[in-house]
């Protein structure tokens, strides 16, 4: 093999498929002598990468882990593995690596070839997720492009449908990507408006490049997330919920999350305050909380509870004539329960 940097990479691919390769192997493997294979192990030794070496008849080398990563080859379908499997954690499947798993995807999507791609994008199309908790589908096509318009300083265009539904065209100096709860939020300088503009992802249609560079400006604050959590926090809801639960405040937060306010009344208890526009999510906190609790306010609150505490009740009594199956779905009258498999 002639072309030297061609040969390092072959060397370095296999390397990197095996625990442990004889010198001798490895030498015929890449048509070389093994005194040019060692100095080909040095190249990369010099590059970073720690390759350990013994000695002797049946001597040989190992690619170990070291203190740094380096860079990696993948063949292609690891490449797309790993493209798939980052798409899913961008998506929230994972919590807390949504915003490392974009600018992974990100890098990985510049230097994958087209054929690809194509892969990568039939494989996300044809597949179903079913990540608990909810929350709109975020593309991670979309996102990637986003994520390198942030990274280049390039300004994006893009389509966008308004809280209340309306359209409008969009060109924007993109500043970061905020993943907060189960959403995605572009924090942006908004051109032709000339201000700060927060937008939801999952509404934002076509995004793209102008190929345009622009010179950051300073974001207010400084602080891209809490920029967010301002402006969800400005926008009108039509309920204010305060409820006082006998909890500790830790423990209800960890359940609200960044979707609700929580300060301590004391040792045991603490008050929640909630915006909403519907009673739906208050109530889902306050089932799992598993807490005794008060309804300061609204009183519409009260009633919303009350109603649907009625229908649990109903839906706990037995049938006429039957019994109530247990948890596995078993009826006590030795009826079975309908499953799925899984």
């Amino acid at each position: 093999m002639a072309n030297t940097s061609a040969r390092m990479l072959r060397l370095l691919s296999l390397l990197q498929t095996h625990r442990y390769w004889p010198g001798g192997e490895l030498a015929d493997r890449l048509s070389v002598s093994e005194r040019t294979l060692r100095r080909d192990i040095d190249r990369l030794r010099e590059l970073g990468y720690p390759v350990d070496a013994s000695r002797g008849v049946a001597g040989g080398y190992q690619l170990r882990s070291g203190a740094a990563m380096p860079p990696l080859l993948l063949d292609d379908e690891e490449a797309v593995a790993i493209a798939v499997g980052l798409r899913t954690a961008a998506g929230g499947a994972v919590d807390g690596i949504e915003e490392t798993s974009v600018r992974a995807l990100t890098k990985i999507v510049q230097v994958m070839p087209p054929r690809l791609r194509r892969r990568v994008d039939a494989l996300q199309a044809y597949t179903v997720p079913a990540v608990m908790g909810g929350g709109p589908t975020v593309d991670a096509v979309a996102l990637t492009a986003i994520a390198q318009a942030c990274r280049d300083d390039e300004r994006l265009q893009f389509g966008y449908t308004a809280r209340g539904g309306e359209r409008t065209s969009r060109l924007v100096e993109p500043h970061r990507l905020v993943p907060l709860g189960r959403r995605w939020y572009l924090v942006a300088w908004d051109v032709e408006r000339h201000g700060w503009r927060t937008f939801r992802v999952d509404r934002l249609a076509d995004p793209a490049s102008t190929g345009a560079r622009f010179r950051q400006r300073e974001l207010p604050g400084g602080d891209a997330a809490e920029f967010v959590r301002e402006q969800i926090a400005s926008i009108p809801t039509q309920y204010e919920v305060v409820v006082d639960i006998r909890a500790t405040a830790a423990d209800v937060a960890r359940v609200v999350s960044h979707w609700g306010r929580v300060e301590a009344l004391d040792d045991a208890s603490c008050r929640l305050h909630m915006s909403v526009d519907t009673f739906e999510w208050p109530t889902v906190v306050l089932t799992s909380v598993g807490a005794d609790f008060d309804v300061v306010q609204p009183p519409e609150l009260s009633h919303y509870l009350r109603e649907a505490g009625e229908r649990f009740v109903r839906a706990g009594r037995p049938a006429a004539g039957g019994r109530i199956s247990d948890a596995s779905g078993r009826s006590g009258d030795g009826g079975t329960g309908t499953t799925g498999e899984v």
